[in-house]
C-alpha cells in the first residue's frame, strides 16, 4: 500500500536521534570555519585539512541519521 518513500514510523523514531545529530553539525560548523581559518593561515597544514573533512561529515550528520532509521524500518 505505501510506495518506498512513505515511512513515517522510520522518520518519528529518527528524529530525536537527528536532533542530536544536529546539535554535532553545529559543532561541526564551528571547526570546520575555523579549520578553514587555518588553512587560509598555513596552507602546509596538512593535518588541517583531515579536521576540516571530519567537520564536514558532522555537518552531514543529520541527515545519514534520518536516512539510516527510515531505511531500517519497513513501510
Amino acid at each position: 500500500m505505501c510506495s518506498e518513500d512513505c515511512r513515517p514510523l522510520g522518520f518519528l523514531l529518527g528524529l530525536p536521534f537527528a536532533i542530536l545529530s544536529f546539535f554535532l553539525s553545529l559543532i561541526g560548523v564551528v571547526v570546520w570555519i575555523i579549520a578553514t581559518l587555518l588553512i587560509c593561515i598555513c596552507p602546509c597544514c596538512i593535518c588541517v585539512a583531515v579536521i576540516v573533512s571530519f567537520a564536514l561529515e558532522l555537518i552531514k550528520a543529520p541527515l545519514h541519521v534520518m536516512r539510516w532509521f527510515t531505511k531500517q524500518i519497513p513501510c
